[in-house]
């Protein structure tokens, strides 16, 4: 027994023998006073009277007496005995309820711990645990210089399981696949269920990427074996995101929302798993803040409009320009065309960045035309500018406004912008026809649009995509496709434009192919306003002023 308890069950025993002892004691006194009593009698029964001599003699002279008078101090000791004997049995008790009850406490506070921080159906660690051995792991690979790595599993189409088969036949397939994560998932990994169906992996010291696209293949790989729910063999796969710090993130709530995006981004390309890059988070703080501040730089006119000059091959004269926006950024410099674009298609910014590019165009265009140059200007429209019913009469005002004429320019068009929504994007082209715009499809040959749809657009020319054009002099599919285009849009009463050219023996190219017109760097760079009037006047290219 540990002196510890043995201390206590001896403080225990002295409390309860002194309590029992206490009540012993009384016991007595009313013994002897029993004793008294019963002598007092016998005394007055033989002399009629209660005396002190009395009392002695018949103590002294009736054995019954005797007797009677050993029984109190018997009793003494053996109530002392057995009292003694009760505490420490008492003390025992009490002490051996304690410790169950502590047994009891800790088992129930040991469970209440357990369930805090695991998943009550797949028995796995939960957010709660997952979050914090993250945060442990983040600060040992900080300190030794390890790759962490954090997954994000979510099951494809498990919604469609649910609702088919139940939630019950939805749970034995979590179970089973959280089965499989323990089975292909090994320590010091960690495996939890952040919740739903979507499961969550660490691997806490790894040298480098290759290790966590290791794990991610043989996820993918144990998942491939049907599931098994009420006797039906499921085929059922998941999309799994990765993020790594310190690459991706130093915290953990980064490095998880990080592992989410990447995994949405396998989930659309269906590849199964995706390792996180900037560009497939349209969130990022980066993205976030640059799209805040496109706004202002549209509001306060903090954006530039350049100028690439297109040549007509026939003769090698000027005849347009396409125009293009550019951002100089104050704290990240040159901000690529593709990447705030892009980003001002996804939200409402496209819309007044248009109306920017409209604006400034129309006032440079005509304003050439004041100085005596028939220059066209061709100005990008994206797929929300298509659909969007006010543009006609947006174009029409900017053009009253600055005294210009619709024919003076060409609005580019994608394929694909059209496909969106085909019926929507040829009612506002029709508008655009009739007003006597120029229209262009750009990219041609990179969308999905049929023969028999582009047919029926009222279009004036095609332009050729620039990868189809590049490469054309050293690559024959390319010069066999820019041909059947040229041909193509010809047969269909269209121009064509060649985009991309870089070289004069392309240029030389297309002009044998019959091509109308071309623009790239061989023949100029994009150019500021001031630049490219300079260039108007000056160059090998330039067109003749009108009278």
């Amino acid at each position: 027994m540990p002196a510890s308890l043995r201390s206590e069950l001896s403080k225990n025993a002295a409390f309860l023998k002194t309590k029992v002892s206490r009540q012993a004691w009384i016991g007595l006194f009313i013994a002897a006073s029993t004793i008294f009593i019963a002598t007092a009698i016998v005394t007055y029964l033989k002399s009629n009277t209660i005396s002190l001599s009395g009392l002695i003699d018949a103590q002294s002279s009736n054995p019954t007496l005797w007797v009677i008078n050993c029984f109190p101090f018997l009793f003494l000791l053996w109530g002392q005995y057995t009292n003694t004997i009760m505490a420490y049995e008492a003390s025992a008790m009490i002490v051996d309820q304690t410790e169950a009850l502590r047994a009891q406490t800790h088992a129930i506070e040991s469970q209440a711990m357990h369930d805090a921080t695991h998943d009550p159906l797949t028995g796995l660690p939960n957010r709660v645990l997952f979050y914090d051995r993250c945060k442990q792991a983040l600060l040992i690979a900080q300190a030794r210089g390890y790759t962490v790595a954090v997954m994000l599993l979510d099951l494809d189409h498990f919604k469609d399981i649910n609702d088919t088969l139940g939630h019950f036949h939805g749970d034995i397939i979590l179970q089973q696949l959280a089965s499989r994560l323990e089975s292909t998932v090994q320590a010091p990994n960690t495996i939890a269920r952040m919740g739903g169906d979507e499961f969550a992996i660490l691997m806490p010291d790894l040298d480098n990427e290759q290790g966590a696209l290791e794990m991610a293949h043989k996820i993918h790989l144990t998942m491939e074996t049907p599931f098994n729910a009420d006797k039906l063999s499921l085929d059922i796969s998941g999309s799994l995101g990765i993020s790594l710090f310190p690459q991706h993130g130093k915290g953990v709530d980064t490095l998880i929302q990080r592992a989410d995006v990447a995994m949405y981004s396998a989930k659309k390309s269906h590849d199964g798993f995706a390792v996180y890059h900037d560009d497939l988070d349209e969130f990022n703080p980066r993205k976030l803040s640059l799209m805040s501040e496109l706004r202002i730089a549209i509001e306060q006119d903090g954006l530039q409009l350049y100028f690439q000059p297109k040549v007509n091959l026939a003769d090698l004269k000027m005849i347009g320009a396409e125009a293009l926006v550019r951002w100089e950024h104050e704290e990240h410099g040159f901000v690529p065309p593709d990447e705030f674009v892009t980003m001002a298609e996804k939200t409402r910014i496209i819309q007044p960045m248009t109306l920017w590019v409209l604006n400034k165009a129309i006032t440079q265009c005509a304003l050439w035309h004041e100085q005596g140059f028939p220059v066209n200007v061709a100005v990008n429209l994206s797929t929300k500018d298509l659909h969007n019913p006010q543009l006609p009469d947006v174009f029409t005002g900017l053009l009253a406004l600055y005294d210009a004429k619709a024919e003076w320019f060409t609005l580019e068009i994608t394929e694909s912008g059209i496909m969106a929504d085909p019926d929507r994007s040829l009612a506002i082209l029709t508008r655009l026809h009739d007003m006597h715009v120029k229209l262009s499809i750009d990219d041609f040959g990179t969308g999905y649009s049929s023969l028999a749809y582009l047919k029926s657009l009222p279009v004036d020319e095609l332009k050729i995509d620039k990868s189809f054009v590049m490469n054309m002099t050293e690559n024959a599919d390319d010069a066999t496709i820019v041909k059947a285009t040229i041909d193509l849009a010809h047969n269909l009463g269209l121009k064509v434009t060649a985009e991309g050219v870089s070289s004069p023996e392309t240029l030389s190219l297309l002009k044998a192919l019959g091509c109308d017109t071309a623009q790239g760097f061989t023949i100029s760079k994009p150019l500021t306003s001031e630049n490219i009037t300079h260039w108007i006047e000056h160059s090998d290219w330039k067109m003749t002023a009108l009278a």
